[in-house]
C-alpha cells in the first residue's frame, strides 16, 4: 500500500479537470448536436418523444428513418449529470463523491452517490456506484474479496470529473476498453443507466437469448428477465446472464461483468457502444483484463464460482419423453434401447409420474411399481431422474399433501401484498412458490426431497418451470397496482410487464420484493436442490435447471428449453452451447430432435451426432409428438445414431478430463474457437462448429439434404479422428464429405486423447480397455492428460482421491507421468496406442522395452497402430524407431 504522499501523485493523472460544457436547458447549442447517427445515446428511454419534450430535456431532437436505427431524441455532447467530488486513495483504491449538477428527468432520482474503484487483483477491476443515504437491494453474490490495492496491474484508470465519466484502458498499448464519458449516467430508484465505449463491433455473451455467438452491434436491445419462453429470436428466455467478452485488435479480450439482477435492458450501437439499463440494485461492475480470451473467462469464474464436477455417469445418454405415460411404457423404453445395443445411463419421467401432476407424489396407478423400477433400472447399471416444478400445489384439503402443508406450517412461500401465500396456477392447478432465498425453505426443500427419496431412489433432479413459470398473470387474485408492478422504464420483456408469464413483482421473499430477485430464482432453487441431494445421497449432486443466472454453473446444469424439432433450432444450439461455457455453465444441450413438433430422420440422424458433442447429451420428446428414440428410425438411421453415441462413450474419458480441468482451474468443456486462436480474426464468428477443450474440432452438418460441410480449420495440422486423412491448413475454410452416416471430428496436432472401449453404459465402459490417440506436431511433440476416480463421490479433487495421468510424445516416444496415483484405475488396460504424424515407417516398436511384433503402419496417412496389453495405473513408454 503506497503511503500518502504517493497516493496523491497517482491521484493527480486520474482526475481529470472539467471540460466545457453545454448547461442541460431547453434547445442545446447546434454544434452540441452535431453527433454521428452512430454515437447517438437515447434521452427518450421510457417513452417516443416528441420534440418539444425531447428539447425540454436539453436533448437533441433530428427525425430519422423507420425500424431500427439511430434514436430521433438523442443527448448533446457534454450533458451534465454528475460531478465527481474528493477524489481520494483508499486501502483497496479510490473513493469519490458524486453530486448532481442537473436535474434529472427520472422520478426518485438520488442526487449523491458514492464511487468505489477498487483495484482487486493485477486483471481484475471493480468499481461500484451506491446512494450512500439509504441502502439498496445488491445481489447475494459471494464475491472474492481483492487483498489491498493491486500493483503491477494491466489496467490504466482515469476520471473524468464532469460531467463524470470513467475511463479504463490497457497500460500496455492504451487501448480504450471501458468509457463511460460517452453519455451521462442515471441513477434513480428504479432506473439506472450507464454507457461506454465498446473497442471493437466483436461482443459476445448477454445470455439467454437465441443467437448468433457474436451479437449484433447495428441497434439491438438485448432484455435480460427470466422467461418461460420457447426459445425464438428477440426475446428474453430462462436465463439472465449480464456478462460480455470483446475480442479487440490483435487477439486481445477483455470482459465486463455487471453484478446486477432487476430487469434490464443492454443496447448495443454501432460506433460501437452499448448501454446498460437496469431498473434497480446498485451499478457494481467488475472489468476483467484477460488479456487473452481464457483467461477473460477464468477471471470471471474467479468471481462467480468454478462450475461444479458431474459424476461420470451424467455424461452418458439421457433419455425422456412427456408421455411416457407408465412404469411399463417406461421400461419398455430401456428395454428397446438395450435390444437395439444403443448406450444408455439414464432413464427420465416428465411429469407423467406423479400424482395429478403434484410434485414429490407418483401415480399409484400408472405408476405403482415406480419405486421398483428405479431399482430395476440400478441393478441393470443405469440411474433415473424426474422432474421437479417450481410451484406447490395449493388446492388440496389440509392435511393430504405434506410438501403444502409443512410449508404453509414453516413460511417457505412467496407472499403476496398482504402477507399471504401468493396464488398462481402451474400444471397441478392453483400453486404457491417456495421461496430459495429463506434458509427455512431449504431445510424444508430437503425434507421433501428426502421423504421422497425414502420410497424412490433417483439419482438427480430436473429442476423446470423456475422462472418461476405461472399460467395466470401475477397471481389468481391479480396484482396491486404500485411501482414495483408499473415502474417508470420497463425494459423490453416478452409480454410488456414484469408479471406476464410469471408472479407480481411486488410480491415479498425474505430477502427484498420478487422486483428484485426475480431472475435469481431458478438460481436458488438449484443451490437447494445441490444441496438437498449432497445431504440425500451423499454423492455428486446433478441437477439441471431451466431457469439461471450468473454463477449457476457452480451447482447445475442447463438445457436450453422448449425448442422445436427444425434445422434453424440445430444451429443455434452451437452458440448457446458456446455461449453457457463461457458463462462458467459447461454441463449444457440441448433436447437431441427438438422437443416441440414431429422430428425427421434425418434432422435426428445430424442433431444425434450433433448432441453427441453437446457436453449434456439428452433426447427428450413433447407428448403427441412423432417417437425420437433412437430406436423409433430406420436401421440406416439406427446405424448413424448408434455409431454418434459410441463415438461419444469412447471419448468420455477425455471429456471426463475436460470437466474435471473447467471444476479445477476455470477453463471451458465446449469450447468456440475463438478462444483457442484468438490471433486468427476468422474463428472470432466461427458458430457452426466447436471445439471440446483444446485438441478436439467438431463439424456438423446443419442443413438438410447435405453431404458437404464446409468448416474452418485454424492454421496448423488436424488429423480425422479416425485416421484416414490429414488436413494442413493455412487458416482456411475446407469442404469435407459428410454422408448420413458421419460426423466430421479432428485432432489438433499436439494433442493426446484417452479414449475407452464403449459399452450400453459407463458402469460398463469403465471397465473397458483404453486406447490413447496421439496427434504429432510437425516436429513430432504431443500432450494430453487423463484425470479418473470412482465418477461419483463428493470432492475427490479436493481430498486427493484420484488418479492423475500426464501424457507425452516427444522424439519418437510415448510415455506415461503419474502426477497422482489411486486404485481407481486398477484392472484397466491400455489397448492401443494409434500415432498420426509418423512421417516414416518405423523399423521397430519398443512396449516397455519389450519388441512389439504386430504394429501396423499406413504411409499414405502416415498413422502408426500399436496393440499394447500394459496396465493403466503404471507408467510405460512406447518407442518407435
Amino acid at each position: 500500500m503506497p503511503g500518502p504522499g504517493v497516493a496523491a501523485a497517482l491521484l493527480l493523472p486520474l482526475l481529470l479537470p472539467p471540460v466545457p460544457v453545454a448547461v442541460a436547458a431547453p434547445g442545446p447549442g447546434a454544434a452540441a448536436c452535431e453527433v454521428s447517427p452512430g454515437d447517438r445515446f437515447d434521452c427518450g428511454p421510457e417513452r417516443l418523444l416528441p420534440r418539444e419534450g425531447c428539447e425540454a430535456r436539453g436533448c437533441c431532437y433530428v427525425p430519422a428513418g423507420p425500424g431500427p436505427g439511430p434514436p430521433w431524441c438523442f443527448f448533446p455532447r457534454g450533458y451534465r449529470s454528475y460531478r465527481a467530488e474528493n477524489l481520494t486513495a483508499t486501502a483497496t483504491g479510490y473513493t469519490a463523491r458524486l453530486r448532481r449538477v442537473a436535474a434529472s428527468f427520472l422520478p426518485g432520482d438520488v442526487g449523491s452517490l458514492r464511487l468505489d474503484l477498487a483495484l482487486e487483483t493485477p486483471t481484475r477491476l471493480r468499481f461500484t456506484l451506491r446512494d450512500p443515504a439509504r441502502p439498496r437491494y445488491e445481489v447475494p453474490l459471494e464475491a472474492p474479496r481483492g487483498s489491498g490495492r493491486a500493483v503491477s496491474a494491466l489496467y490504466g484508470l482515469r476520471v473524468n470529473a464532469d460531467p463524470f465519466g470513467l475511463v479504463v484502458y490497457r497500460q500496455r498499448g492504451g487501448q480504450v476498453l471501458l468509457n463511460t464519458t460517452v453519455a451521462p449516467l442515471f441513477f434513480a430508484d428504479q432506473f439506472l443507466q450507464i454507457s461506454t465505449s465498446l473497442p471493437s463491433h466483436f461482443i459476445s455473451g448477454l445470455g439467454e437469448h437465441l443467437t448468433p455467438l457474436v451479437l449484433d452491434t447495428a441497434w439491438t436491445r438485448v432484455t435480460l428477465w427470466n422467461r418461460d419462453m420457447a426459445p425464438a429470436p428477440q426475446v428474453n428466455l430462462y436465463g439472465s446472464h449480464p456478462f460480455y467478452l470483446v475480442m479487440e485488435d490483435g487477439g486481445l479480450a477483455h470482459g465486463v461483468f455487471l453484478l446486477n439482477s432487476n430487469a434490464m435492458d443492454v443496447l448495443l450501437q454501432p460506433s460501437p457502444a452499448l448501454t446498460w439499463r437496469t431498473t434497480g440494485g446498485i451499478l457494481d461492475f467488475y472489468i476483467f483484463l484477460g488479456p487473452d480470451p481464457k483467461s477473460v473467462v477464468r477471471q470471471y469464474l474467479d468471481v462467480v464460482g468454478f462450475p461444479f464436477m458431474p459424476p461420470y455417469w451424467g455424461l452418458g445418454f439421457h433419455l425422456c419423453r412427456w408421455g411416457y405415460s407408465s412404469t411399463d411404457i417406461t421400461r419398455q423404453v430401456v428395454t428397446n434401447m438395450t435390444a437395439a445395443r444403443f448406450p444408455l445411463d439414464v432413464q427420465w419421467n416428465d411429469l407423467d409420474y406423479a400424482d395429478a401432476k403434484r410434485d414429490f407424489t407418483f401415480n399409484k396407478k400408472s405408476f405403482k411399481d415406480y419405486p421398483e423400477m428405479v431399482r430395476d433400472f440400478h441393478r441393470r447399471g443405469l440411474r433415473y431422474i424426474m422432474i421437479v416444478d417450481a410451484g406447490i400445489s395449493s388446492s388440496g384439503p389440509p392435511g393430504t399433501y405434506k410438501p403444502y402443508d409443512e410449508g404453509l406450517k414453516r413460511g417457505v412461500f412467496i407472499r403476496n401484498a398482504t402477507g399471504q401465500p401468493l396464488i398462481g396456477k402451474v400444471w397441478p392447478g392453483p400453486t404457491a412458490f417456495p421461496d430459495f432465498t429463506n434458509p427455512e425453505t431449504h431445510e424444508w426443500w430437503h425434507d421433501m426431497v428426502k421423504d421422497f427419496h425414502d420410497q424412490v431412489p433417483f439419482d438427480g433432479m430436473w429442476i423446470d418451470m423456475n422462472e418461476p413459470s405461472n399460467f395466470v398473470e401475477g397471481s389468481q387474485d391479480g396484482c396491486p397496482n404500485n411501482n414495483l408492478e408499473q415502474p417508470p422504464y420497463v425494459p423490453g420483456v416478452f409480454g410488456g410487464r414484469l408479471q406476464a408469464g410469471t408472479i407480481c413483482a411486488s410480491s415479498q421473499q425474505y430477502l427484498s420484493s420478487h422486483y428484485n430477485l426475480h431472475s435469481l430464482y431458478g438460481l436458488t432453487e438449484a443451490i437447494a436442490s445441490h444441496n438437498a441431494l449432497l445431504r440425500v445421497r451423499g454423492k455428486r449432486p446433478f441437477v439441471i435447471s431451466r431457469s439461471t443466472f450468473a454463477g449457476h454453473g457452480r451447482y447445475a446444469g442447463h438445457w436450453t428449453g422448449d425448442v422445436s424439432s427444425d434445422w434453424e433450432q440445430l444451429y443455434y444450439s452451437i452458440p448457446e452451447v458456446l455461449l453457457f461455457n463461457l458463462f462458467g455453465v459447461p454441463l449444457v444441450g440441448a433436447d437431441i430432435c427438438g422437443f416441440a413438433g414431429d422430428t425427421s430422420e434425418e434432422l435426428c440422424v445430424r442433431w444425434t451426432q450433433l448432441g453427441a458433442f453437446y457436453p449434456f447429451m439428452r433426447n427428450h420428446n413433447d407428448h403427441g409428438m412423432r417417437p425420437q428414440e433412437p430406436f423409433a428410425f430406420s436401421p440406416t438411421a439406427q446405424a448413424a445414431m448408434r455409431n454418434a453415441l459410441c463415438l461419444r462413450y469412447s471419448l468420455l474419458p477425455f471429456l471426463y478430463t475436460l470437466f474435471h480441468r473447467a471444476h479445477s482451474a476455470g477453463e471451458t468443456v465446449a469450447r468456440p474457437l475463438f478462444l483457442e486462436f484468438p490471433e486468427d480474426p476468422n474463428t472470432w464468428a466461427v458458430d457452426r462448429q466447436l471445439l471440446w477443450g483444446g485438441g478436439l474440432l467438431v463439424t456438423p452438418v446443419l442443413e438438410a439434404g447435405k453431404t458437404k460441410v464446409s468448416g474452418y480449420f485454424p492454421a496448423g495440422t488436424w488429423y480425422s479422428l479416425a485416421g484416414d486423412s490429414t488436413i494442413r491448413s493455412k487458416g482456411q475454410w475446407i469442404l469435407l464429405p459428410a454422408p448420413l452416416d458421419t460426423i466430421n471430428v479432428h485432432v489438433r496436432a499436439g494433442h493426446i486423447l484417452p479414449l475407452q472401449e464403449p459399452a450400453l453404459s459407463t458402469t460398463e465402459s469403465r471397465k473397458k480397455g483404453m486406447a490413447l490417440v496421439v496427434a504429432l506436431s510437425p516436429d513430432g511433440f504431443a500432450r494430453g492428460e487423463l484425470f479418473w476416480d470412482d465418477g461419483e463421490s463428493w470432492q475427490t479433487f479436493e481430498r486427493g482421491d484420484y488418479t492423475e495421468i500426464l501424457f507425452l510424445a516427444t522424439h519418437g516416444a510415448v510415455l506415461s507421468q503419474l502426477l497422482r496415483a489411486s486404485a481407481h484405475l486398477d484392472g484397466v488396460l491400455l489397448e492401443a496406442v494409434t500415432v498420426m504424424g509418423v512421417p516414416s515407417p518405423p523399423r521397430q516398436v519398443l512396449a516397455n522395452g519389450v519388441l512389439v511384433s504386430d504394429f501396423s503402419y499406413r504411409s499414405d496417412t502416415q498413422v502408426l497402430r500399436v496393440p499394447v496389453s500394459l496396465p493403466m495405473w503404471e507408467q510405460f513408454v512406447i518407442a518407435w524407431s
